[in-house]
């Protein structure tokens, strides 16, 4: 479990890592605002302890634990809670949770696994860039789950990157690999809309929410990312649509491809009907048979048998069967 703070005002900013938890408690910014992180939630211990110094419920504490709990957020007498997945910048598609507890003057941020893309937030803060040093804690939480959505965005471009390449293959009724593939691609889409649709509700009931910790300022931020949200759950579908019309193309090529065998089969069957018959006849072995004697039976015979088969195949074309 890594332990890092940051605590920033309007005129200064700093940053520090610490190895236990009162020794990061010792930093927290008594005049400006705190950003808490802990990386990793293989401590329940320290957690427990942070929880107690904050006030933060038992029930919070359980949904922080619960790396499987769905987006949502809620108010509490002295913090907001949020939690949320953020998809792994280490990994092609694995989601994380973010859990966000915000007070008056402090953001925690409680992360599932090490590692983060939030850089460039603790950059601004740094830096002074932006409005961020101005802006209350509310704000901050804003920037951290607005940091979030973008990522969404990143995996949606390698989602319709995918697509395209899926429909160059579709047509291709040898590619064994296709359905295969397509499938697992369905199915992280599928993963990916059961993140994305939870936290629109989520932006939605902090929209509504008439709490003393989100100022009135904040408003127009939180319905750009409410808008961010619906856009990349509208991408969601878009793509899923696509995945499905793909799939039926590559069952249409599958199937034009079986039909065009099944027509040649079906052509070599039918001409091969009356050779087939005329062998036969001949093939009875009757004892008075006058043709049998004939001298030039077998190529009148075999001529009559090209002659067929060719008539058939001049028939067949000028239906268009062939």
């Amino acid at each position: 479990m890594d332990l890092s703070i940051i605590g920033y005002d309007p005129v200064g900013a700093w940053a520090k890592t610490a190895v236990t938890l009162d020794e990061l408690l010792s930093y927290k910014n008594p005049a400006g605002l705190s950003w808490i992180n802990i990386d990793g939630l293989e401590s329940p211990d320290v957690i427990n302890r942070l929880a107690e110094v904050f006030g933060i419920h038992p029930l919070t504490v359980e949904d922080i634990l619960d790396t499987e709990q769905r987006p949502k957020a809620e108010e509490f007498e002295h913090y907001l809670f949020i939690t949320l997945k953020a998809v792994n910048p280490g990994a092609e598609l694995e989601f994380e949770q973010i859990s966000l507890v915000v007070t008056d003057d402090t953001v925690i941020t409680f992360q599932e696994k090490p590692g983060d893309y939030f850089d460039g937030i603790r950059r601004r803060i740094l830096n002074n860039a932006g409005r961020i040093r101005r802006m209350g804690a509310d704000y901050l939480a804003y920037a951290i789950m607005d940091a979030v959505v973008d990522e969404y965005f990143v995996i949606l471009d390698t989602f319709g990157s995918g697509i395209e390449e899926f429909e160059e293959r579709a047509i291709d009724a040898g590619d064994r690999d296709f359905i295969q593939d397509i499938q697992k691609e369905k199915q992280n889409l599928l993963r990916v809309r059961r993140v994305v649709w939870p936290l629109r509700e989520s932006i939605s009931v902090l929209m509504r929410m008439e709490s003393s910790r989100i100022s009135d300022g904040l408003e127009p931020f939180l319905k750009d990312l409410h808008d961010n949200i619906i856009q990349a759950a509208e991408t969601v579908e878009t793509y899923r649509e696509l995945i499905a019309g793909v799939m039926e193309i590559n069952l249409s090529s599958m199937s034009n491809r079986m039909n065009n065998v099944m027509k040649v089969l079906t052509i070599i069957s039918t001409i091969f009907i009356p050779l087939t018959f005329i062998v036969g006849v001949y093939g009875m072995n009757f004892t008075h048979m006058p043709e049998l004697g004939h001298p030039y039976a077998y190529p009148i015979v075999m001529g009559i048998m090209a002659l067929i088969a060719a008539g058939m195949i001049i028939f067949f074309k000028r239906r268009h069967w062939m």
